[in-house]
């Protein structure tokens, strides 16, 4: 979907009512509703929990108080801190008041430094925190009273969750500027779409984990009003790639993807990326790896075929592959080329994989993890006039690409994502949370699944395998939607490795033994039946 300003939002919620019927007090019940529902499923044994909600006088506070009264209805005792006096709010949100007042709900009104002096023992007390204290109206930055209840709730003791409503409060909705205190979440449940502040400056620091509700707005008004060129990554915008499989279909319909990619003692890159190429879908996977290290890679996954390179005498791929035309005929029949995971940075394998973008553009390419690496001092040379190019950074790979500090590549990474796309002629692939897929034609993905547990090694060869696969059997016509599918695919198996897990982490074959669980999701989700 796309991802709207504060002001499309406004737009959108007018034309759910003018042109839809859906009153904004409908559209503030469903807000409402779906954060409780969130921490309901997130957080169970409601009535055992010390939940606060804190509320403000607008219309985020309005959500606020509708979750408090699901809340309340689900078997809690939420404790309701408004922050300013009751005659002073308007509309839906005064409507609402006056709903949860007639539950008998502990309701404490807070609007100056002795009555919060009073009431802090219940944010001290409180397990689970709701923050509907400023939306996506907020200008400036939060002072006086807000301004110290917010210093007060980031100062939090440990293992307390808070819950941001559509936005954390002080977040500037469209820049993701925090000129003042701001909220940090550990949640944000954000209404219809996602806002840009969430995702640029220092959005990412203070939304944690962002779960879009849906609360009634029709999907085609976001299409219709969105102007923007970035979109959230749902399984909707991958409908196209949720197709069943001819039922005469044979292995060669699917592709054959090469991964070029191992070394002595990295020889576990190598199948995990394979492994991961077929278990996404490829008819056919050869791993193209250094003699020496063949045996082990050869003898994990039955299913994968295998191919010697010239070793230098490290164990790592030598230039000399590419004497001849053996990397030529290697290259025959296949539908995409993945190379780089546990390769090495061997000063005569990294101008093997130099070489190769050099001479061989026959093929989409996805380069990753020591396939970047030999690009360090050669970032120029990623510029690809011929065949499609994708690139897989993590955010230290792509700070020694750009020549920018890891802080500065996380401080604005869909921006240098897509000047990096744009540099290179690349789809660019900026890992991490909200991963970014970034086009040279100034659109981009953000991704939505995915979760710390993936911090492991070896989850990103999954990712390069993947992808691989994907673009096998897909082809590289849609390629940009293609790869956001792809670590779209990849995050959700991982967040079903992790559920399982009890959220213990994982490693990275759990991920791919998650694969197939994945897209059973995938096509529910997307009505196939």
């Amino acid at each position: 979907m796309k991802i709207l300003t504060a002001a499309e939002m406004r737009e959108v919620d007018r034309l759910s009512t003018d042109r839809f019927h859906i009153s904004s007090l409908t559209l503030m019940e469903n807000a409402g509703k779906g954060v409780a529902e969130f921490i309901r499923l997130r957080f169970g044994d409601l009535h055992r929990r010390r939940i606060l909600v804190l509320c403000g006088k607008g219309n985020n506070g309005g959500d606020g108080l509708v979750t408090a009264r699901h809340l309340l209805d689900m078997g809690a005792r939420p404790i309701v801190l408004l922050f300013a006096p009751p005659q002073d709010l308007k509309g839906d949100a005064a409507a609402n008041l006056a709903r949860l007042q007639n539950t008998g709900a502990e309701l404490r009104i807070v609007t100056d430094a002795p009555a919060w002096e009073s009431s802090r023992g219940s944010l001290d007390a409180a397990e689970i925190i709701v923050d509907a204290m400023l939306g996506t109206g907020v200008r400036g930055s939060i002072e006086g009273l807000l301004a110290a209840v917010v210093s007060e709730l980031n100062g939090r003791a440990h293992g307390r969750a808070v819950v941001a409503v559509d936005i954390p409060s002080g977040l500037n909705t469209d820049s993701g500027a925090a000129q003042g205190p701001v909220v940090v979440a550990d949640y944000t449940i954000t209404f219809t779409a996602p806002k840009p502040g969430l995702l640029l400056a220092a959005g990412p620091a203070h939304a944690g984990d962002i779960h879009v509700q849906d609360i009634g707005s029709p999907a085609e008004l976001i299409e219709e009003i969105g102007h923007g060129a970035y979109r959230w990554s749902e399984s909707a915008e991958f409908r196209s790639f949720s197709g069943r499989r001819k039922p005469a279909g044979h292995k060669g319909d699917y592709g054959h993807a090469l991964v070029v990619a191992g070394s002595v003692g990295k020889t576990g890159a190598a199948v995990l990326s394979s492994w991961a190429a077929l278990r996404a879908g490829a008819g056919l996977v050869t791993v193209a790896t250094p003699e020496p290290a063949l045996p082990l890679v050869a003898v994990h996954t039955p299913e994968v075929m295998t191919t010697a390179l010239a070793a230098t005498l490290t164990g790592s791929v030598s230039e000399r592959s590419l004497e001849g035309n053996l990397f030529v005929k290697l290259l025959e029949g296949k539908g995409v080329l993945a190379m780089g995971p546990g390769l090495s940075t061997q000063a005569e394998t990294q101008a093997f994989v130099r070489g190769v973008l050099h001479k061989h553009r026959s093929l989409p390419i996805v380069l990753d993890a020591d396939g970047l690496n030999a690009f360090d001092d050669h970032a120029h040379e990623l510029h690809h006039s011929g065949q499609a190019l994708c690139v897989t950074p993590h955010p230290g790979e792509m700070s020694r690409l750009v020549r920018r500090s890891t802080g500065e590549v996380q401080s604005c990474r869909i921006e240098l994502a897509l000047a990096a796309a744009s540099d290179w002629n690349a789809i660019v692939v900026l890992k991490g949370q909200q991963t970014v897929i970034a086009a040279p034609d100034g659109t981009a993905y953000i991704n939505s699944t995915g979760n710390p547990g993936m911090g492991t090694a070896g989850t990103g060869d999954v990712l390069t395998g993947m992808l691989a696969g994907l673009t096998a059997q897909f082809g590289a016509d849609s390629w940009h939607a293609l790869l956001a599918f792809g670590v779209f695919l990849h995050g959700l198996a991982g967040d079903i490795a992790y559920a399982a897990g009890r959220e213990a982490p994982l490693i990275a074959s759990d991920l791919i033994q998650s694969i197939p669980a994945a897209y059973k999701q995938f096509y529910t989700e997307c009505g196939r039946v």
